[in-house]
């Protein structure tokens, strides 16, 4: 069965506990995260408007996201304060400070949705989410220059008896992915006897892998890693489970928003120089995971 161990306690048992000022972004409603904890972000952005003359932004003062918010731990909603929370949501709130911006997270998207949305514009200027970059993804926006590594993985149940690759690629055997993820794309590649099954997150597809209606899932190595830490103890990451996939992550941007594509890498440049990424990835993964 799943286990009954929170994010929080989870974080807690560890001594990880979540950074003052990190966590905290977003209302009850999950609408949006212009009030509350973003208000000093508010004044901050108005005494500094003139930096921000270049950007081309949905509303003028803030950086406006969108992301997926089930794919912990970068990116969820806390279940107790309905709170954005997660890497990327302090990665995300960090650039908003050093961009003079205020914060403002837009409701969950499905993942699908998101290179489309920031293409069309005029809903969000950015998004984080343990978002792959890729040629196909760079074609119709632009991408920061990569902040995380990351690979694949396979999920299966404990005891199971298919779990390697060769074993999952038959016919009859089911693979659940998220929809329009790099998980997908190597299942479909990798797997093509197997049936590969499209969910709208990743929590759908290792409960279904601890129903036993899947037979395994293709995931993010470190979502898998985080989620069997404190929830599904049943499932595990078996022997040749990792697949070096070598992928890097970025944040989203429109195009046409070449000044704030630029801000955004200095921001992102200086977070890792300074140590402010080690101490995020420490708070959400034990330790510093990055590379690049």
């Amino acid at each position: 069965m799943k286990a009954n161990l929170s994010r929080r306690d989870f974080l807690a048992v560890c001594g990880l506990g979540l950074t003052a000022g990190l966590v905290g972004c977003g209302s009850t409603s999950g609408s949006s995260s212009s009030t509350g904890s973003s208000s000093s972000s508010d004044s901050s952005a108005s005494d500094s408007s003139s930096s921000s003359t270049d950007y081309n932004l949905v509303n003028d003062g803030k950086l406006t996201m969108i992301s997926n918010f089930n794919f912990p731990p970068f990116v969820s909603i806390d279940p107790d304060s309905k709170d954005f929370v997660g890497f990327d949501v302090d990665m995300y709130k960090e650039i908003c400070k050093r961009l003079n911006l205020a914060e403002n997270i837009l409701p969950s998207v499905q993942f699908d949705t998101i290179v489309p949305t920031i293409k069309q514009g005029g809903k969000a200027d950015i998004s984080l989410g343990a978002i792959t970059i890729t040629d196909d993804r760079k074609e119709e926006v632009a991408m920061s220059d990569p902040y995380l590594d990351s690979n694949q993985s396979i999920v299966v149940k404990k005891g199971a008896s298919a779990t390697t690759q060769d074993a999952l690629n038959a016919d009859g055997m089911q693979i659940a992915v998220q929809s329009g993820t790099t998980g997908e794309d190597w299942a479909k590649e990798n797997l093509p006897n197997a049936t590969i099954v499209p969910l709208d997150d990743i929590i759908q597809a290792m409960t279904g892998v601890q129903s036993g209606l899947y037979n395994a899932c293709v995931a993010d190595l470190p979502v898998t890693e985080y989620e069997i830490k404190i929830a599904y103890s049943d499932l595990e990451i078996p022997d040749g489970g990792e697949i070096p996939t070598g992928e890097q992550y970025g944040a989203v941007i429109n195009k046409n928003n070449t000044a704030l594509l630029k801000a955004v890498n200095k921001a992102l440049k200086d977070i890792k120089a300074d140590g402010t990424q080690d101490t995020i990835e420490k708070t959400w993964f034990g330790s510093v995971i990055s590379s690049s």
